[in-house]
């Protein structure tokens, strides 16, 4: 069994890498989180290469051990976590590809598959539910700092336990958490409730520009680096902006771009009849049906073309 040779593979490592995917949201930090903090009950230590990651989850047990490079020539074992493809780890590629040993354990539909042993399970709503099933089967204690960094990822990625890909064992795995003494409502405010001066006001901006095309069907907005500067924005920031357009009624799609020094982000949401994974993996890209990302060289105008274009022939 995969788990099997997975835990083999831990046992023998020396030097273990955790990547994740660029700009990690609460799923990518949660989860890599708690798999160095249950590879600490295993013996073995682990770094954790993140370049850049929102201040929202400093909050996070072990958030000040997390490294932004490694000297490490080469590593014996590298986990690339809530990552569907090798281009899309968090510009450290090389930490994996030369890894005498790479697991990817990945929730996203969209998984190219792209290690030696490789734990995907597209129905989990969150790599950090998926996480929680390995501890387990490992008989790792889920103390409450791997079950705080558990349930930022399975809230985040859940939209706060409300998106379609929630499940009764979901639930269930929620509430073994809580008779942990973890509060959902903290781990909520942490994550959602709580929002910097800068985040409101570039979330202001992109509803400023908010637009309803194709009948009401798309809602499409931007920032620019300008944007940015200007409010001292911080990474993270620009989180949820997507979600503002997709939660308007009559609203199928919704389309958020944000300008940076090597392309243009583009975040996918969508309701009901559009797989927005699909969209995405046209321009080299993936995610999840409801939910999806890519990035495309090119400017806010042409990009924005390209992208509606392509939606246009989804839509019913």
């Amino acid at each position: 069994m995969t788990l099997d040779n997975i835990l083999e593979e831990i046992k023998k490592a020396d030097k273990i890498a955790i990547l994740t995917h660029e700009n990690p949201d609460g799923d990518a930090i949660g989860s890599s989180l708690s798999l160095k903090l249950a590879l600490k009950q295993l013996g073995k230590e682990a770094d954790l290469i993140v370049p850049e990651f929102p201040k929202s989850f400093e909050f996070l047990p072990g958030a000040s051990e997390i490294i932004k490079e490694s000297n490490v020539e080469q590593y014996d074992l590298a986990f690339a976590l809530d990552c569907a493809s090798i281009k899309l780890l968090n510009g450290f590629v090389s930490y994996f590809d030369n890894a005498r040993t790479k697991i990817v354990i990945d929730h996203h539909s969209s998984n190219t598959m792209f290690g030696d042993l490789n734990y995907v399970d597209q129905d989990a709503p969150a790599c950090a539910q998926l996480l929680l099933v390995v501890f387990n089967y490992f008989n790792i204690n889920v103390s409450h700092e791997i079950g705080t960094c558990i349930l930022t990822g399975i809230i985040t990625d859940t939209g706060g336990l409300r998106y379609e890909g929630v499940t009764a064992e979901t639930f269930r795995f929620v509430a073994d958490l809580c008779e942990k003494g973890i509060k959902v409502s903290k781990v909520y405010e942490k994550v959602f409730a709580s929002k910097s001066r800068a985040k409101f006001e570039l979330h202001r901006i992109a509803l400023n520009r908010l637009e309803f095309l194709e009948d009401g069907k798309v809602a499409f907005t931007y920032i620019t680096k300008e944007d940015e500067e200007k409010v001292g924005a911080s990474n993270g920031d620009y989180d949820g902006i997507v979600e503002n357009g997709r939660d308007v009624e009559g609203v199928e799609v919704s389309v958020f771009l944000r300008e940076t020094s090597n392309g243009i982000k583009v975040s996918l949401r969508s309701k009901e009849n559009v797989n927005v994974s699909q969209v995405a993996m046209i321009f080299g890209g993936g995610g999840h049906v409801r939910a999806a990302g890519c990035k495309i060289q090119g400017n806010i105008e042409q990009v924005k073309n390209q992208i509606l274009n392509t939606v246009r022939g989804y839509l019913k």
